[in-house]
């Protein structure tokens, strides 16, 4: 729901993570921010020797800027996807290396050189943050970019001028076409659609995205729609012997093991405390490979969590002329019965539901008659 005028707009930072988590990219676009990192502290770096600073301790600042780059750049290498804070933190570390770094040069020139990279930073946080937190960075780019620009100005006014232009046109550039990109691809109208502590997806849209796999893949290669409900086993013990944020962690956990785990064309959604669902379309109606690594990716995580899951695997093409919706309300509660069947025989086990007999045939209510 769109909140009302005024209010604070959500952060699209989990609905990216989500879709990126969703196509596999979360691998590949954290080493090439890591990369970014490392060769934003390195640059300085090559070049100390060759630079004056004009302050004693210059080259210790670059050394340090060098320093909290590379710890970012391993930081960002780790397999987990950093949370919005922490992402937000790198934000602010990177915007201060970068106008600290820009303001040593002795000769200013080689400071803007420097200053040009803020440009990768405003592209970042006009694409993962809130216009809040684009505006603190962009205040720092307009304060530095000022200062090079009067130290320019003692000898050429022109090129302070036309200095002062270039890095706004760049950063402006990349905070347009970053919140653009973002815009078009609806993230930030459906943040409000993503589960803020896992990034997978809540109980609404979950059921919007099955329907649209529903609608769009009525193929005979697509014969099956299998569905499973996954409940951490224990979770409220699990919660009392480590605490509520110990309960969040492994949440956290078990949801990427769930996305790691399934095709990057299945929907996971994240739809109770301890209680997940995924869909997806299979072309065999036996899913058990596939929830028995759903199972061992569970029981891997670093908490030794174990999952009872819950499973119902159907034809596909008699679904797609019911409503969707209706149809999935069917088959979730069909599979969350299976779930608990597996929880009560101890957990750590999977229930299959092969070709259930839905309800898909039975006349709807009539609808009242206006007239009468």
């Amino acid at each position: 729901m769109r909140g009302t005028p005024g209010s604070r707009r959500p952060d699209q930072y989990y609905a990216l993570t989500a879709m990126l988590a969703a196509r596999g990219g979360q691998a590949v676009t954290s080493r090439v921010v890591a990369g970014v990192i490392f060769g934003l502290g390195l640059a300085p770096m090559l070049a100390i020797k060759g630079v004056s600073p004009q302050w004693a301790g210059g080259r210790l600042v670059w050394a340090l800027a060098f320093a909290c780059c590379t710890v970012m750049a391993v930081l960002w290498f780790r397999h987990r996807w950093p949370t919005r804070i922490e992402s937000a933190i790198f934000v602010g570390v990177g915007t201060v290396a970068i106008a600290v770094c820009s303001a040593v040069p002795a000769n200013p020139l080689l400071g803007v050189i420097g200053a040009t990279t803020f440009s990768l930073i405003t592209g970042y946080t006009a694409m993962f943050h809130t216009p809040r937190l684009l505006a603190l960075t962009s205040t720092v780019v307009a304060a530095t970019s000022i200062y090079l620009a009067v130290r320019l100005a003692a000898d050429d006014i022109g090129l302070a001028l036309a200095v002062l232009i270039l890095i706004t046109l760049l950063n402006v550039f990349a905070a347009f076409t970053c919140r653009m990109a973002v815009l078009l691809s609806g993230s930030e109208d459906g943040a409000g659609a993503v589960e803020p502590l896992t990034g997978l997806l809540n109980r609404d849209a979950f059921y919007d995205m099955t329907a649209t796999l529903l609608a769009s893949r009525s193929r005979d290669d697509d014969r099956y729609l299998v569905v499973a409900v996954v409940n951490i086993d224990s979770f409220a013990a699990m919660v009392s012997m480590v605490g509520p944020k110990g309960g969040s962690r492994a949440l956290v956990a078990a949801g990427q093991a769930l996305r790691e785990t399934v095709r990057h064309d299945a929907v996971v959604g994240h739809i109770g405390e301890a209680e997940y669902v995924i869909a997806y379309s299979f072309t065999a109606p036996d899913p058990s490979p596939l929830i028995e690594r759903v199972r061992s990716a569970i029981a891997s995580t670093p908490a030794g969590m174990t999952a009872s899951i819950g499973v119902v695997s159907t034809p596909l093409r008699p679904l797609v002329d019911h409503p969707p919706h209706g149809v999935l309300d069917e088959i979730v509660a069909i599979a969350t019965t299976a779930m608990n069947e597996a929880r009560l025989a101890g957990g750590n086990q999977a229930r299959y539901v092969v070709g259930p007999d839905l309800n898909l045939t039975e006349d709807q209510d009539p609808e009242p008659d206006p007239t009468v």
